[in-house]
């Protein structure tokens, strides 16, 4: 399998590491405008390779598309990151332009690449993508959702004190801090409810703290994360090299699923060798319906200043 990951920052960098360690795919080729950093960063990852002990092969190259051809999959993380203070939404009129022409020439050598969206704001990002390539509904996914329940499942174990695996949990809607919707109801510690475990006040600190997660480490590091979103991006390459059918949230075009249509958002998604294998309609309570259309309300504000 080859893999391209558009734009060689932290996240793309942490992404191409973590798909090279897990030695599923053959090659990972790192493309960025800025001259000779996406060459920097695959020689220095390569220079990992005998320790880390992997075999997959990662290759640097400076705006050249045609190096990126037939790539099975693509991670587009390229855009502006986060600052301090700025919401994901007020990204939208630079990443937009991004976005769009890294869609066009991933599909103009590779017109059977499945798409993975992490630039900011993702829901919209992935909507653009969508709009831009024409591609089917599963070949174009944002990976938001992956990584909001990793924070949830980490603030889900900070506060039960038990190790993350025990933990099960998933946060839907939209990728931003008032869109998330944490599924607090259905989330467990080896299929025991964590209800059993918190008061309410607590599950609720739990979700407020989940919601501003992203924000939280903007505040702390400077700049937006990079570890988890590039643990998540691999976690979800990987589920479609090797066909394992793994559910994950991510946003997704919605074709009345949910009630929703035209917009894309994190909902339930089997990941598998097609990219979105099937949407997963899982029964949702009255509040957590009201939560995913208000949440849907906003992501259709933003994907409207896309006109």
């Amino acid at each position: 399998m080859k893999v391209t990951v558009v734009g060689a920052g932290a996240v793309g960098a942490s992404c191409a590491e973590y798909i090279a360690i897990k030695n599923f795919a053959s090659e990972v080729t790192l493309i960025d405008i800025k001259e000779g950093f996406a060459e920097g960063k695959a020689m220095d990852l390569m220079q990992c390779a005998s320790l880390n002990g992997f075999d997959t092969k990662i290759t640097g190259v400076t705006n050249d598309y045609s190096k990126t051809a037939g790539s099975d999959v693509a991670v587009i993380t390229s855009g502006i990151p986060r600052k301090p203070g700025m919401t994901r939404e007020e990204l939208i009129g630079i990443n937009a332009g991004i976005v769009k022409s890294v869609s066009e020439n991933l599909i103009k050598y590779s017109p059977n690449v499945i798409i993975i969206v992490v630039s900011n704001p993702m829901d919209t990002m992935a909507y653009l993508a969508h709009k831009a390539t024409g591609l089917p509904k599963n070949r174009i996914i944002g990976m938001g959702g992956a990584l909001d329940s990793a924070r949830f499942k980490f603030r889900l174990a900070e506060a039960l004190g038990c190790p993350a695996s025990d933990v099960d949990g998933m946060v839907i809607g939209g990728h931003s801090d008032t869109g998330m919707v944490p599924l607090i109801g259905k989330a467990a510690r080896n299929s025991v409810k964590v209800s059993e475990f918190l008061s309410e006040e607590r599950m609720q600190q739990v979700v407020e703290d989940t919601k501003v997660g992203g924000a939280t480490l903007t505040k702390l590091l400077g700049t937006s994360a990079w570890y988890a979103p590039g643990a998540a991006v691999s976690a979800m390459v990987q589920a479609i090299a090797l066909d394992s059918q793994k559910m994950f949230p991510c946003s997704a075009l919605l074709e009345g699923e949910f009630g929703l249509n035209d917009i894309s958002i994190g909902v339930p998604c089997i990941i598998g060798k097609n990219g979105i294998e099937k949407i997963v309609e899982i029964e949702l309570s009255d509040a957590e319906i009201a939560k995913i259309k208000e949440s849907a309300e906003g992501v259709k504000k933003t994907n409207a200043l896309l006109d």
